[in-house]
């Protein structure tokens, strides 16, 4: 019996050598060979396990702990306590210029020190640092310093969401598998067909997009392909279309769904405050005009320029706090309040881009919280940002309707595959059949 289990397992083993080599030798002589030789050497040497990879390097020998960066904590603060001398810090510090600014390290993103102990005291040996899911940058201190940052496989897959909305449009993209950021592309592709703020129970949506993947975990947003949003019973497609000059949003009959502004300078959040002639300003306790449109969002979102630009204003106001005023072209212009602080390279004179950072909403100035409080001008006179009749992006040119019109029917096909989930109404009558 017992010849019996060990021929079988001996079987077993050739087989799965062979199965094996197969990938990396072409003949069955050269696989043979292989197998006589690994037998031998199964043979004469003890078995050894794999060594332990981290961050590409053998950590076997070496202690490895996790952490996230505390608020104002710094590379020294880190290091020094991990017995790194100032002056390796320094060096460190010099050395990384041209790779990593040591300066970016921020709060509550990952780092991981890899070290020995040494005279009973922790002495590091490598740092590495993530500042996203998709990178991290490796300060290796075993024998020179270096310093370099290393990307992680990202694989690009085709995924759809689709949902019949009960509440918001967060919540039901959220509810079923989608992100924040899947939101705001969503909200920002239809900022102009639909006001967010005024949804409508029982409206869907099914948007199909492309998503970076790493290790099976999702990291972001690839691309959007198209989407379908029905609101009030009217449908609004939208249509994924490159014609030369970037990536933008068609509806059916190929028209622009973007405008010359974004109606949300801020990711997609709620509206505080509208524009009207008479308010009750919550900190001056008196009725006035609120030229502008108050956005309510968490201290530190950020703020994007509703359209392209010149800077005319980037400063500090007793009233208006920190703020940033551009001039569009001669008939409009828009103005950013109460930030926490003005993005770096903002200054009076620069130009700026459509959806570029500008800021971060914030309380400056006079203001009850954080929020950011939008206004617009045309032809000089301060206007309702939401209402005012905008020209649309340039719709697709004649020379690619054809290519457009085509690819179109491509989308909605597979647009068209993506089932809406069925409303409890639908779920009870399906159940008394």
């Amino acid at each position: 019996m017992m010849r019996k289990i060990l021929s079988t397992v001996v079987v077993l083993a050739v087989m799965s050598l062979a199965y094996f080599y197969t990938f990396e030798y072409n003949s069955i002589g050269e696989i043979q060979s292989k197998i006589e030789t690994t037998s031998d050497s199964l043979a004469s040497e003890p078995l050894q396990m794999a060594p332990t990879i981290l961050y590409g390097m053998v950590v076997d020998s070496f202690q490895v702990e996790e952490h996230a960066v505390k608020r104002n904590q710094s590379i020294s603060d880190i290091l020094l306590a991990y017995n790194v001398s100032h002056q390796t810090i320094f060096q460190l510090a010099n050395l990384s210029k041209n790779v990593f600014d040591v300066r970016k390290i921020a709060p509550n993103k990952k780092y991981t020190v890899i070290y020995q102990e040494e005279d009973s005291f922790p002495s590091a040996k490598a740092l590495v640092y993530e500042p996203n899911p998709e990178e991290y940058v490796v300060f290796n201190l075993k024998d020179s310093i270096k310093v370099y940052v290393e990307k992680r496989p990202v694989t690009i897959e085709e995924k759809s969401i689709s949902g019949t909305i009960s509440s918001s449009l967060y919540e039901e993209i959220l509810n079923n598998g989608g992100t924040p950021e899947l939101v705001d592309l969503v909200a920002d592709m239809y900022g102009w067909q639909i006001d967010f703020t005024k949804i409508y129970p029982g409206d869907q949506f099914k948007v199909l997009y492309r998503e970076r993947v790493i290790d099976g975990t999702p990291v972001g947003i690839e691309e959007i392909i198209g989407a379908e949003l029905v609101h009030y019973n009217n449908p609004f497609l939208s249509i994924a279309f490159d014609q030369g000059d970037g990536v933008d949003y068609f509806d059916e009959e190929g028209k622009s769904l973007r405008k010359a502004f974004l109606r949300y300078p801020v990711k997609f959040t709620r509206i505080s405050s509208r524009y009207t002639a008479k308010r009750y300003h919550p900190v001056q306790k008196r009725y006035k005009a609120h030229l502008g449109t108050d956005y309510a969002a968490p201290n530190g979102t950020p703020i994007y320029a509703a359209g392209d630009g010149v800077i005319t204003k980037a400063q500090y106001e007793k009233y208006n706090g920190r703020n940033v005023k551009i001039r569009h072209n001669a008939t409009y212009s828009t103005q950013y309040l109460h930030m926490s602080r003005i993005a770096s390279g903002i200054r009076p004179g620069g130009k700026v881009k459509q959806g570029q950072l500008i800021g971060y909403v914030g309380s400056t100035g006079l203001a009850t919280g954080p929020h950011l409080c939008y206004r617009f001008w045309k032809n000089g006179r301060q206007v309702d940002a939401m209402k005012v009749d905008l020209p649309p992006s340039e719709p697709i040119k004649e020379d690619y309707l054809s290519n457009f019109n085509r690819y179109k029917g491509f989308v909605k096909s597979k647009l068209d595959k993506i089932p809406y989930p069925e409303s409890e109404e639908e779920v009870l009558m399906a159940g008394m059949q």
